[in-house]
């Protein structure tokens, strides 16, 4: 019999598919499509858990070959990051009128990653103390203890790890172990030796400039290839998130957040106050912030059901070249740099909300000057080194907590939630890098602003 049902909701996802694929077909906008999937994989999850129940063999076994199509996905853009930022950054730096650009780029871009944490940690601060939250309101069970404990663990390593030693760790020493992603900082590393490639390009243009002629055809030639390899990934994007959702909606632990329903509200309003402080931001620039929310909404749907920050790197850098005008150089950087530096959700509110809940427990008011400044301070530099810890909210509220004198173990309260949070999270820390490549490029007068502008540039390049 759950053979049986089963094979049904393998079938119900099948038709979903056949029905996004018949809009495919009718041309019906990419954005649309996305929305589509991201609409039915609501639904879908919540009947599923409706009608089998949260721990049920079916849903376990159900969701376990939704993950094919979901899961499979995010594999399949996870696999083309690497090529990717490789080919497209060294392109871009070969491609460089001024080699002086290149640290205006990065000083830009990491600068606004950076500062935006440190104000997501005052939004982190305020959204706390508005809703009142508190550790000692909480209830630990089993799983709360053993994450707790887990938590104290882990934090050995991370303890003894100073800031410039998590920096360092963005510098590659086996660029072949980098490509294979196996540290956490792989991607930064990536980053980095792809821009000594295209420095050396510049210098070899001067000394032997048919070689570096030669090379820069082989880079443009792979980097056609590689474009093509993403365009048809992300074509596959409706159908993931589609996936992606009904997983997530069906396994949402709903009395867990039911339970922690103050601390999901507080959460969810202070990432709400962090967009609406980007949109700001683009407007402050001259730039229509609805416009540039209208084009963002993809890519960030995709993040909030992935909570992948990497694996959203392709769809980032497509969206800012092609539907914001960013110069690719610019596109790249910020998508890349943004999925390990100055995390918004996961690096600035989470660990600052996290401080505030936790500082009274041991007899520390959280809103004194001292403390608010310090707990600021310490959320910029370690928004910058946390990916050399492993990256992600957990790190970043060990570093931050640690740091702060705080116990570690509490922050393990909130694993019920963990997840619907982590989503929302997730889509305000790839917004952050969409907001500071677009920005950096504004500056920098590498921004086209007819793309820009143009309300259909969304559907242009997303035809898929």
């Amino acid at each position: 019999m759950d053979i049986f049902l089963i094979i049904v909701n393998i079938v119900v996802l099948l038709v979903i598919i056949g029905l996004l694929i018949f809009m495919q077909k009718k041309h019906v906008s990419f954005t649309k499509r996305v929305f589509t999937g991201l609409g039915a994989g609501i639904v879908l999850g919540a009947l599923l858990q409706a009608i089998y129940g949260v721990d049920s063999e079916v849903l376990t076994n159900t969701a376990d070959w939704y993950g094919i199509v979901g899961s499979g996905y995010i594999r399949l853009l996870m696999m083309i990051v690497v090529p990717l930022v490789m080919v497209s950054i060294t392109q871009s730096i070969i491609n460089l009128e001024k080699s002086a650009d290149l640290g205006k780029m990065s000083a830009w871009i990491i600068g606004f990653l950076v500062s935006t944490a440190m104000v997501a940690a005052l939004i982190g601060i305020g959204a706390a103390g508005l809703f009142d939250l508190n550790a000692d309101q909480i209830e630990a069970g089993q799983a709360e203890m053993e994450r707790g404990d887990m938590l104290q663990e882990k934090l050995g390593d991370v303890q003894d790890l100073s800031t410039p030693q998590k920096i360092l760790d963005f510098i590659p020493s086996n660029i072949f172990l980098d490509m294979t992603g196996e540290r956490p900082t792989s991607v930064i590393a990536v980053v980095i030796f792809s821009i000594i490639v295209g420095i050396a390009v510049l210098g070899l243009r001067r000394k032997n400039p048919e070689q570096a002629e030669m090379f820069t055809k082989i880079i443009n030639a792979l980097y056609a290839v590689v474009m093509r390899i993403v365009t048809l990934i992300l074509r596959l994007t409706p159908f993931g998130i589609l996936a992606l959702m009904a997983n997530t909606v069906a396994k949402t632990d709903v009395a867990g957040i039911v339970q922690l329903g103050k601390f999901v509200i507080a959460s969810y309003v202070g990432l709400f106050v962090i967009m609406i402080f980007h949109l700001i931001l683009v407007g402050v620039f001259g730039l229509n912030p609805i416009t540039y929310l209208r084009k963002a909404m993809p890519v960030l749907g995709f993040a909030f059901t992935s909570r992948s920050s990497a694996g959203t790197i392709p769809l980032n850098i497509q969206a800012q070249k092609n539907s914001l005008g960013v110069d690719s150089g610019i596109a790249n950087m910020s998508a890349s740099f943004g999925a390990t530096i100055g995390q918004n959700g996961c690096a600035g509110m989470y660990p600052a909300m996290l401080a505030v809940m936790i500082a009274p427990t041991v007899g520390i008011d959280p809103f004194t000057p001292a403390f608010i400044i310090k707990l600021v301070l310490i959320i910029g530099i370690s928004s910058f080194g946390v990916a050399g810890v492993g990256g992600g909210a957990t790190f970043a509220a060990l570093i931050v907590l640690s740091s702060m004198g705080l116990p570690v173990a509490l922050a393990g309260l909130l694993i019920s939630i963990e997840a619907l949070i982590d989503m929302g999270r997730t889509a305000v820390n790839v917004n952050d890098s969409m907001v500071a490549g677009t920005l950096t490029a504004r500056i920098l007068r590498k921004l086209n602003l007819k793309t820009f502008n143009d309300k259909t540039a969304i559907e242009d390049s997303s035809s898929f």
